[in-house]
This record gives structure tokens, sequence and C-alpha cells, in this order.
């Protein structure tokens, strides 16, 4: 079995107790949970007994406490986690419609994943091969992004899979809006993809979709997976295209479903390695399936690590 490491960002996620349109004097509360897309895909893969580990750097604070405390809690390997004074831990407050659709306020930047640099990686942490995850929040400023990109050309290099989730949040960016160069070099390092369809739309600007994704595919990238929400997954490689419908469930928190789907369908890879991975279709779809309840699962509670599923709670999912 191969470790799955992931790297970016963990923050708090302070989650509203609203849900919809409540009137304007309805009391509202923030409840603190452990987030950040890619320590929840970490947290993904260790709560499906894959052996993972996380990258990062947290403030000297409570918050990180807080962070740090929960990663090590769901069995993530925390040794590669980074404490500073120099910014605080970042937080997000989310607020949720009727269908648990999500929005997010952040405050970051200033933050301390943003400080992470090659420097602080541990001695040998590429040394064996691993799936190695990244998203493009930590390419939203100068620093952080030159850091990301090396960090996945080092990946790479030493033969580990590089897994992008495009994962955008535009108000994370100084223009207001990802910029589409950086996000596209950073998923043309990858071999595996994962994007929204609202992503794809964003991303490929006025290019057809299917002349986009094969521009990805020339590039490196072995499989595309693009998700819909409750709609069907699509998975592109050079001579496969696979459609999965996800279960229908009753939404509460949409936070940690794309975490959750992206974590297990890793965590699956990372099961039963297999240098040609990407060309086996009925193992693939058969690994999407199991992404889809993963995501389902998760969407039908609230928070991050807590929402996401172990491998009993796809048994039941399952039924």
């Amino acid at each position: 079995m191969m470790p799955v490491i992931a790297f970016g960002e963990a923050l708090v996620d302070m989650l509203s107790s609203r849900l919809g349109d409540a009137e304007a004097g309805t009391h509202e509360t923030f409840t603190p949970y452990a987030g950040g897309a890619p320590a929840n895909v970490a947290v993904a893969c260790a709560r499906l007994g894959v052996p993972s580990r996380f990258l990062g750097m947290l403030g000297d604070d409570y918050f990180g406490d807080f962070l740090a405390g929960e990663l090590a809690a769901h069995g993530v390997d925390t040794r590669g986690v980074v404490r500073t004074r120099a910014a605080r831990t970042a937080l997000a407050f989310v607020s949720r419609d009727a269908a648990g659709e999500r929005t997010f306020d952040f405050y970051r930047p200033p933050a301390a994943d943003l400080l992470y640099r090659l420097e602080h990686l541990p001695a040998g942490v590429f040394a064996e091969p691993a799936i190695v995850h990244v998203c493009t929040n930590s390419l939203t400023e100068p620093e952080i992004a030159d850091t990301t990109l090396a960090l996945a050309d080092m990946a790479a290099k030493a033969g580990s899979l590089v897994s992008v989730d495009a994962n955008l949040r535009h108000n994370l960016w100084a223009t207001g809006s990802a910029d589409i160069s950086l996000v596209t070099q950073l998923l043309d390092r990858a071999q595996l993809i994962k994007l929204s369809r609202d992503e794809l739309d964003y991303l490929r600007a006025d290019h057809p979709a299917d002349a986009w994704i094969n521009e990805r595919l020339a590039a490196g990238v072995k499989l595309a997976v693009i998700t819909d929400g409750p709609g069907s997954v699509e998975a592109f490689g050079a001579e496969l295209h696979l459609a999965v419908a996800p279960p229908q469930v009753q939404a509460v928190d949409t936070t940690a479903g794309g975490d959750a789907f992206i974590g297990g369908l890793l965590a699956m890879l990372a099961e039963a390695p297999d240098e040609h991975w990407w060309q086996d279709g009925a193992r693939l779809t058969n690994y999407l399936e199991v992404a889809c309840r993963c995501g389902a699962h998760a969407v039908t509670r609230p928070g991050a690590y807590a929402a996401l599923p172990t491998r009993q709670d796809l048994k039941a999912l399952r039924g």
C-alpha cells in the first residue's frame, strides 16, 4: 500500500448555525470545525485505513493547536507540520443555503500556511513512492506558488503519483479570480486531476471542454475527473471515458464533499498500486463508485474531518 501525502492549507471552518435565508434578527452562532482541502484529503485517506501524511504550516496559536490535534486524532502523520509565530492559522467563515451549498469568507492572507517553503520539507519525504496531493489554494501568492510547483516537480521526479484538485476559491486571489495560467501549470504537472463542472468551464474559457481536456492529457495527465455535484461523475483518459452516478442523498453541508470524493479515489489507488492504473476502465469505475459513496456520505453531515467516512460507513451507505 502506498502512502498518501497531502500538502497545503489546514484551516478552521467556522460553520454558521443558519441555513438558507434566515431572518436578519435570527440568532447566529459559528462552530469551529477542522478543515482545509488538502488536510481533509489526508484525513479522508487515514479514516479509510490508508497511511497518510500532511505537510503544511500552522500558526503557533489556539487554532493551530486545534488543527494539529484533530489531524493526529484521525490518524494522520503530522511530522511534516511546521508551526510559526509569523502568522496566524487561517479561518474560513462558512454560510450554507437550504440545500447545504456553502459560501466562504476567508481570513487569509495573511496566514501561516502561505509561509511554507521547500526547506521545511522533512528529510527524505519523497524517498519512497507515494501519492502526493495538492490543491490550487497554494498558488494564491508568488512564494507559496513557487513552493507548490517545485514540490509537485520533486514528487514526480521521485516517482510519486501527483494528484491535483482544482478546488478554486476565487476570493482567495488578490484579483478576485483564479489565475488560469498558473492553475493550468499545476494541473499539467499531475497524473490525476479533479475539477468540478463549474471549474472546468472557468478554466477552459472559450475552449470546447473536450479540447481543453485533451490538452491536459497531451501535457501528461493520465486521468481527468469531472464532478458535477449530485450529477454524474465523468473521467477521461487517452483511451477511455467513464461515467458514474453518485448515490442520491439529502445534503446538509457540502464543505467536505469534493475532498471526501478525491480522498476515496486516492485511497483506492493507494491500496492497490498499479503502474498502468489509468488504463483499466473496470477497476477505475469501481474506484469512482467508492469515491462517489465517500462524497455522498460526507455531505450528509456538518463539518469536514468528522464527516469523512470510514470503511464501515461506506458499507452502511451501500446497504
